[in-house]
């Protein structure tokens, strides 16, 4: 039985999924196997990952397009090693990933989460590295650590296996945001160890996609649901009403105002710093101006803090 099952969706990503799996196959620590999930792409991403051979790669299909959690799940579920590490086809592990993962699977051993901090690489093939501060070791506090800006990745991410069983999988009712429901549900009952270098290149796409893509249809997470269930959990709401304030931004920016109201409602604005304050009433036209400047300062290497 292999140490790590590496699990891969895979949907429309011709064009990276080789660098992809031969960063995997470069790993200096190598008992592990990956499972590749084809969520019925409709371009030649099944054929170029085929072509990549190596012993120790399984390739499931889907019969029917089902979505990331879906993908993630059938690669949980098909998983033979003890512990299962993410990885979009789309993204890069530096060599020593899975080292410093095994690292903090044996030093941390009351740990059931293990990730490392990552470098975001812009269309313009700008690496730029998170200015956030912490320590390599047990994450004190998930959620006040994870304001504006998160401390890992999904492709930095390792779960002992057995944690599904206790907490279930990747809902895949929800189509955006699946991440932070499943941060949810796992930092509320158990522990991450976490390493501070940088072993993910993180792909990352343009201001402008983000903000023109689509809405419509899409299930996000039920923020209210976590906020009763956990009365008094100051830390969670804080975390809850950071992601109500991003979510919130991009119905405006949809066109979205009854959806917007209702997400600012539930918003206590003492959890928000000053500049978020004034950019969740800010019209428009200004988020527009803003997310321009910020893409431009990123093309200079420049990330300026999450807002």
């Amino acid at each position: 039985m292999p140490f790590f099952s590496v699990v891969i969706p895979l949907y429309n990503k011709q064009n990276y999924i080789t660098a992809t799996l031969q960063s995997v196959l470069s790993q200096t620590f190598t008992d592990f196997e990956v499972v590749i999930i084809n969520d019925v792409s409709t371009d030649e991403s099944l054929k170029v990952a085929a072509t990549v051979k190596d012993s120790r790669i399984r390739i499931i299909n889907h019969e029917k397009n089902s979505g990331l959690s879906a993908s993630r799940n059938t690669g949980i579920k098909n998983a033979h090693a003890e512990y299962v590490a993410f990885l979009d086809a789309d993204d890069i592990w530096k060599p020593a990933f899975l080292k410093e993962i095994h690292n903090l699977i044996v030093n941390y051993p009351e740990a059931d989460l293990f990730a490392t901090k990552y470098e975001e690489i812009y269309p313009s093939n700008v690496g730029v590295i998170p200015s956030f501060s912490i320590g390599s070791g047990i994450v004190d506090n998930f959620f006040l650590r994870n304001l504006n800006k998160t401390i890992y990745c999904p492709s930095g991410l390792c779960v002992k296996k057995s944690t599904f069983e206790k907490i279930g999988l990747y809902d895949e009712k929800i189509s955006m945001g699946e991440d932070v429901d499943f941060n949810i549900r796992a930092h509320l009952k158990y522990r991450m160890a976490y390493c501070n270098k940088p072993l993910v290149e993180y792909t990352m796409y343009s201001e402008n996609q983000i903000m023109h893509s689509s809405l419509s249809g899409k299930t996000i997470v039920d923020h209210d649901y976590y906020e009763k269930a956990n009365p008094g959990n100051k830390e969670l709401k804080k975390y809850l009403d950071f992601h109500r304030y991003t979510m919130a931004k991009r119905y405006k920016l949809a066109g979205d105002m009854a959806t917007y109201k209702k997400m600012v409602k539930a918003i206590h604005l003492a959890n928000l710093n000053y500049k978020q304050q004034i950019l969740l009433y800010a019209p428009v036209f200004a988020l527009k101006l803003i997310k321009m400047i910020k893409s431009k300062l990123i093309k200079k290497g420049i990330n300026p803090t999450t807002y």
